[in-house]
């Protein structure tokens, strides 16, 4: 993959479907989601840190508790979107963004636009939720 450019085994090089302006688009895209999980992973720990209350009512202390471990949760999912964020970022700087990692196939663009950190096609991905079902994972 040489700047959005593909390279057959024959050395054939032919451009890759997103344009630079997809590109661009994609990139502004991830950068403010990004910027949007950092903000409220910040106002959780700030929130959390705050909060010093002694509820002396068990029902409300474990209310509070399970409030807690529902945003923690919620947290630890944007955690992990947050590296695959990064990872998509450096894949539209290294020329990869938008290859399938699998087949070698151009991503669609309305597939890139449904979920900007996708690694898969839509046919590569059908056929490992298949393959997960078959195995229940």
């Amino acid at each position: 993959m040489i700047l959005g450019y593909k390279v057959l085994y024959l050395g054939v090089i032919y451009r890759a479907m997103l344009t630079k302006k997809k590109l661009t688009y994609f990139k502004k895209l991830l950068n403010e989601r990004f910027e949007e999980l950092l903000s409220e992973a910040n106002k959780t720990v700030s929130g959390m840190t705050a909060h010093k209350e002694n509820l002396p009512d068990p029902s409300d202390r474990a209310s509070l508790e399970s409030d807690r471990n529902f945003t923690l949760r919620i947290r630890d999912r944007e955690r992990k979107l947050i590296g695959k964020i990064r990872e998509a970022l450096d894949r539209i700087e290294n020329g990869s963004y938008g290859i399938c990692e699998e087949c070698g196939e151009d991503i669609s663009a309305e597939r890139l636009k449904a979920r900007p950190v996708t690694t898969l096609c839509i046919d590569c991905k059908k056929r490992q939720e298949i393959e997960e079902k078959v195995k229940g994972l």
